[in-house]
């Protein structure tokens, strides 16, 4: 496939339900590596896409708008960095 290494923990924080016959399950993720669209290229290879997830989705968008989805569902409630200028570490929490 050509593609980078990259390494994606998840754990399951909970099983919910998106519609009828639409199955979801909220988890929590740790990236060891920051590749472009790591954790939907990672979830999406597992059978799991992202909620959403026009690109690496099984769906289109048509069937994620009659669900009332417009986006993907993603969120980074938590990212930490180090700062470009003096190399500190930096964390910037966004809750859901």
């Amino acid at each position: 496939m050509g593609g980078r290494a990259a390494v994606t923990h998840y754990r399951v924080l909970k099983r919910l339900h998106l519609g009828t016959a639409l199955p979801g399950t909220l988890i929590a993720v740790t990236l060891e590596t920051g590749r472009t669209h790591q954790i939907r290229v990672h979830m999406a290879h597992l059978g799991y896409p992202v909620a959403g997830d026009l690109t690496y989705g099984k769906h289109a968008a048509g069937f994620w708008h009659d669900l009332g989805i417009v986006r993907q569902l993603l969120h980074a409630f938590r990212l930490t960095f180090r700062h470009p200028d003096g190399g500190e570490p930096v964390t910037l929490t966004a809750p859901i």
